[in-house]
């Protein structure tokens, strides 16, 4: 069974804020009553932003497909009955209740909009605060498994202002070619509480067939390892060691490995 469910004519926009995350009307209902008289039912969202999924473990699977256009139907049937890979990957991190949101009021007062998160927004917010999202950022299955294999960097060490070269090998297990997006965090010390734990650092594709063992060459750009010094007013690099995870998703970490930056800058 198949169930469409999504955003209702005029209940988003780019010009206006949304005043919940639900499904407008009655859907989740409708969800729950579909699933309870078929355990097999997949649900697809038609949204442009993140939606609330209370049924969400009383299905058997969810296509997040945004708002694709008028080759939506093609595009659907051929995921659906397995032509296609879904290789898609969360670019958002999805809630388990409005609460749970890293911002709630994105309200000006006396005409300004003060972001007092800073950089605690998206996945950055909900790893800092402990929060366990529905669906994580970069969150995605295919039809078929992924085993990660190995990592290494190309250097342990590299001067401020220097890219990092990481090298990651992952092997197909399934029975049928796929598609991983393969996906590198880098973490620094959880020494500033204003900062991310983890940030996305670097991220590829890669296509193998069954059994295959493919690698991917990760660059991490300088300005990642880096920090802006508002009284110097430039970019900075301190004499840290990282951590670097590879992984499916911004929780689901499978290897790491470390790098030492230099002090200093170009």
């Amino acid at each position: 069974m198949v169930v469409v469910v999504g955003s209702a004519d005029g209940t988003e926009s780019e010009g206006y804020d949304r005043d919940t995350l639900a499904l407008p009307g009655r859907q989740d209902e409708l969800v729950r009553r579909v699933a309870a008289a078929n355990a097999n039912t997949v649900v697809v969202v038609n949204s442009g932003m993140p939606v609330l999924m209370p049924w969400a473990e009383e299905v058997a699977a969810i296509l997040q497909v945004w708002l694709p256009g008028q080759a939506f139907g093609e595009a659907l049937a051929g995921v659906l009955l397995g032509a296609a890979e879904p290789g898609g990957r969360l670019p958002v991190t999805l809630p388990r209740a409005e609460a749970d949101s890293p911002v709630l009021q994105a309200d000006p007062q006396a005409g300004e909009l003060a972001y007092d998160e800073e950089l605690l927004v998206g996945y950055r917010g909900y790893d800092r605060k402990g929060r366990e999202p529905l669906f994580c950022f970069g969150h995605g299955l295919g039809y078929t498994d992924w085993s990660y294999e190995s990592i290494s960097a190309s250097a342990a060490t590299i001067r401020a202002g220097d890219d990092a070269s990481v090298s990651v090998s992952v092997r197909n297990r399934g029975r049928r070619s796929g598609r991983e997006i393969v996906q590198l965090y880098l973490e620094g010390p959880p020494d500033d509480a204003s900062r991310p734990l983890r940030v996305l650092a670097a991220f590829a594709a890669v296509d193998a067939e069954p059994g295959e063992r493919a690698q991917v060459r990760l660059t991490v750009p300088a300005r990642a390892f880096a920090h802006f010094d508002e009284q110097r007013g430039e970019w900075a690099w301190k004499a840290v060691t990282y951590t670097l995870h590879a992984g499916r998703s911004s929780r689901d970490f499978r290897l790491s490995t470390r790098i030492t930056v230099g002090a200093g800058g170009k």
